[in-house]
């Protein structure tokens, strides 16, 4: 168990929160939601407090929060994961749940085409585990099976402010062998393994839809020194590029004046190796040559603008001098040496 801030487990190293509303997770039951509803544990920011805060049920508190319970059992709820992966393991956060926090969790998991019924087969991946107050819990999973969906369950009752569930896509290569794909896309595999800065953000850069406001995307400090900055992005699966798209959608007076893109076929490196990788992203081939960019603007670069077609694993974009990128699609099919 952590305190807010603290930094993240090793376990969570080189994945996304499936279980994230902001990349397609979706809260499908739960036994109660009186005080507080299960979408709120599913929320991208941190959890919030605000002391003199109430509504018609209550104390307001920015989490997923069920009654007192007067009898056996407890509550659970189910969760659609983003996308289906591998689970790493958990974070499972009471931040601001003092005296109404669980005293215990548990979580199952489950592979399902449709939304889980009573016929579904559950697999436990946290035995019934202590919870305290006002904290990030973090559990690893150790399995390596795929999962779809989550159910949470709380002994006996109360709130969690917010479920991190850490793991990696799977991505069915055969089922995409002849579509075309974002190849960078988080939600297939695709990572974003360094970057020279990200002050106001970057996760987003490579999350689904387009962003929605200017702190959706990657946006860098202001750059005060010669050079510009950049962002590398670990392909979802080796593939050919047939087509980029550059988002910069709400970044209007910070737009980088220009982009371009390098891009490299780096085979087996493992997240181990992500300092290697940016040490030689300096001296990878140009995948597109130097673009302007305007602001607020979709920018779509086709076959005809890239220098080359061969394979590649890994990309990075560079923007000049500073500014903020709302989203980046690398647009291709997965490379036959690849699919099993």
């Amino acid at each position: 168990m952590t305190r807010a801030g603290e930094v993240l487990p090793g376990f969570a190293g080189g994945t996304i929160n499936l279980a994230s509303a902001g990349l397609g997770a979706r809260a499908l039951f739960a036994t109660d939601e009186f005080f507080g509803p299960l979408e709120r544990m599913l929320k991208d920011e941190p959890a919030a407090f605000h002391p003199g805060l109430y509504d018609d049920h209550g104390k307001w508190m920015d989490g997923w929060e069920t009654r007192r319970r007067r009898g056996a059992g407890h509550d659970y709820a189910v969760i659609a994961l983003a996308a289906k992966g591998r689970i790493a393991g958990f974070n499972v956060d009471t931040s601001h749940f003092t005296g109404n926090y669980p005293s215990a969790c548990s979580i199952e998991a489950c592979h399902s085409a449709e939304d889980p019924d009573e016929a579904t087969e559950w697999v436990q991946l946290l035995p019934v585990t202590g919870l305290g107050p006002n904290a990030h819990h973090f559990f690893a999973a150790h399995s390596d099976a795929v999962y779809s969906h989550i159910r949470l369950r709380i002994h006996p009752d109360g709130g969690i402010a917010r479920l991190r569930v850490y793991g990696t896509p799977a991505l069915d290569l055969k089922a995409m062998a002849n579509e075309t794909i974002d190849l960078a896309s988080c939600l297939l595999g695709g990572r974003i393994v360094a970057f020279s800065n990200g002050h106001y953000g970057h996760e987003r850069l490579i999350a689904p839809g387009r962003g929605a406001n200017m702190g959706d995307g990657w946006e860098t400090r202001r750059r005060r020194e010669p050079g510009y900055d950049w962002i590398i992005v670990k392909l979802a699966a080796r593939g050919h590029v047939e087509r980029i798209l550059v988002d910069t959608a709400h970044f209007k007076g910070n737009y980088p004046d220009a982009c371009s893109l390098q891009a490299a076929d780096l085979g087996g490196m493992t997240a181990e190796c992500d300092m290697l990788v940016a040490s030689s992203a300096m001296f990878w081939n140009e995948l597109l040559p130097h673009r302007k960019l305007s602001a607020d603007s979709v920018h779509e670069y086709g076959s005809d603008m890239l220098r080359h077609a061969d394979p590649v694993t890994h990309v990075r974009l560079n923007i000049y001098p500073d500014g903020g990128i709302s989203r980046l699609r690398i647009y291709g099919r997965v490379a036959e040496a690849t699919i099993p």
